[in-house]
């Protein structure tokens, strides 16, 4: 037993059943004389809902997760080559992509006993976005690592266009001074329009923002709550086995007492009729002896 090996099999627990799971392990490390190992253990977090169902497909659909991969990887080269047609076509395959995917790994969930809310499901997507934008997250991800959702992923920050690509040109055609000072006028509206654009996608995007964080607060603060349910739970049950076997142990004190009690009380018995038999024979031998013998 090594950590690596716990942990890809404590990630693949329901979440509720983590903690005992976890605190198995750290048990079974202690009792084999590894310390460290069961210190290691102990201090595994529990994967979100969201990371664990998202992880249900790299586990029970390799098929499906390979495609996705294999999306990622053709969606970064086409950044990177500044490809925007490929983008475009490939942008529109991602979202059909993720959310059949994400309405896959809610059934999967469900078949293994765990109901996932629409606020988790796109918290999926979440993750899901996250794979095809990221390496690194894909690789955690097909693994089995991911224990949280990543930081949510605007674009392709990061990869850098290979050398030598450059954005498509608008090829610009000769055209006549009127037919040019509308087309300018028609530009800076454009580009004033733009710019309002621009303003209202940057508000909404600080706004998911700041919901998200929110999100990721009260995310947090009920995983907390729920480890605090679960290690309390934990705790109940051993002292209800610990009560348990107290209450056998008097059970079978009472039994000795009473057993005893009833032993006791022949011994009485029967030494109250051996009394009786030496006060009748003394008393007979008395008799028969006669005064003065």
């Amino acid at each position: 037993m090594d950590l690596d090996s716990v942990m890809l099999e404590l990630n693949a627990v329901r979440p509720a059943e983590f903690t005992a799971a976890r605190d198995a392990y750290a048990a079974q490390a202690r009792k084999a004389g590894d310390r460290d190992l069961a210190a290691a253990i102990t201090k595994l977090r529990k994967p979100t809902l969201a990371a664990w169902t998202a992880t249900l497909l790299a586990r029970l659909r390799p098929k499906e997760a390979r495609q996705l991969l294999e999306l990622g990887e053709a969606l970064r080269g086409a950044h990177r080559a500044l490809d925007g047609g490929q983008l475009r076509k490939l942008s529109h395959d991602q979202h059909v992509v993720i959310g059949s995917l994400a309405r896959t790994a809610r059934s999967l969930a469900a078949e293994a006993g765990q109901t996932v809310s629409e606020t988790v499901l796109r918290e999926v997507e979440q993750v899901l976005h996250a794979v095809l934008a990221d390496g690194k997250v894909a690789e955690r991800w097909e693994a089995g690592r991911l224990t949280k959702a990543p930081d949510a992923v605007l674009g392709f920050t990061g990869l850098e266009p290979l050398p030598g690509a450059a954005p498509p040109r608008r090829e610009e055609a000769t055209q006549p001074a009127g037919t040019a000072r509308k087309a300018a006028v028609a530009t800076d509206a454009s580009r004033s329009a733009d710019q309002v654009q621009d303003k209202r996608v940057e508000a909404a995007r600080a706004e998911l923002a700041e919901a998200r964080t929110e999100a990721d607060r009260l995310n947090a603060a009920q995983d907390a709550a729920q480890e605090l349910a679960d290690s309390t739970a934990a705790a109940v049950s051993v002292i209800e086995e610990e009560m348990r076997a107290v209450g056998e142990r008097l059970e079978a004190a009472r039994t000795a007492n009473s057993d005893a009690a009833a032993g006791l009380r022949d011994a009485a018995r029967t030494a109250a009729k051996a009394n009786k038999q030496v006060e009748t024979a003394a008393r007979k031998l008395e008799k028969l002896a006669g005064p003065g013998r």
